[in-house]
């Protein structure tokens, strides 16, 4: 039973989050569009902040995990990385960039929401050092960048493109598709080189 009120929460915070932002989310709507007294929300997440958090982790979990899988394949890394492009627009539809947006943006004035939404990137970049590494040991030298370096600037062009592709601009989000697949076509260069 607690599990499925948990579900029920968080199902219910996410639609309020995607449709109404976290400045705008509360938890009185969420407890009755998922149906559940409001205490129960304090009681299983503490609060507002806690049930957004819990819904970031959850999604995050998952994402983290496929993105590990789908880098361990045995297809050329350029192959990948078009394939992290596609995930993107999964991640885009699916509402998981927004819940992220969301926190980012409520983690400039909560020191510990800040510390939690790093924490998460932190696995995203776990994972592109990976790759980079992968790239130099196969390719060699990254030229004045270590592994660090290039999974930061990565993470960077996903991160702020997210927060283009966000507000909403056709060219602007078209610019940034643009961009982040043409890494893809460098990469194929010096793979196929």
């Amino acid at each position: 039973m607690a599990a499925d009120t948990t579900t029920k929460i968080m199902e219910s915070a996410r639609a309020c989050l995607l449709s109404g932002g976290y400045a705008n989310l509360s938890t009185r709507r969420v407890a009755d569009r998922a149906g559940v007294p409001l205490s129960q929300i304090h009681y299983h997440f503490g609060g507002k902040q806690g049930m957004v958090l819990a819904l970031l982790d959850r999604e995050n979990q998952l994402l983290v995990e496929r993105q590990r899988r789908m880098y361990a394949a045995s297809v050329p890394l350029w192959k990948r990385y078009g394939q992290a492009c596609d995930f993107l627009d999964d991640d885009l539809a699916s509402g998981y960039v927004r819940v992220l947006q969301e926190m980012v943006a409520a983690g400039w004035s909560d020191d510990a929401v800040a510390r939690r939404v790093l924490a998460l990137l932190q696995g995203w970049m776990d994972i592109l050092e990976e790759v980079a590494r992968e790239a130099e040991e196969r390719f060699g030298s990254l030229g004045p960048f270590t592994a660090a370096d290039l999974a930061t600037l990565i993470g960077l062009a996903f991160l702020g493109g997210e927060t283009l592709i966000l507000l909403g601009d056709d060219g602007w989000s078209e610019r940034v598709h643009v961009a982040l697949r043409r890494v893809a076509e460098a990469i194929r260069t010096l793979e196929e080189a």
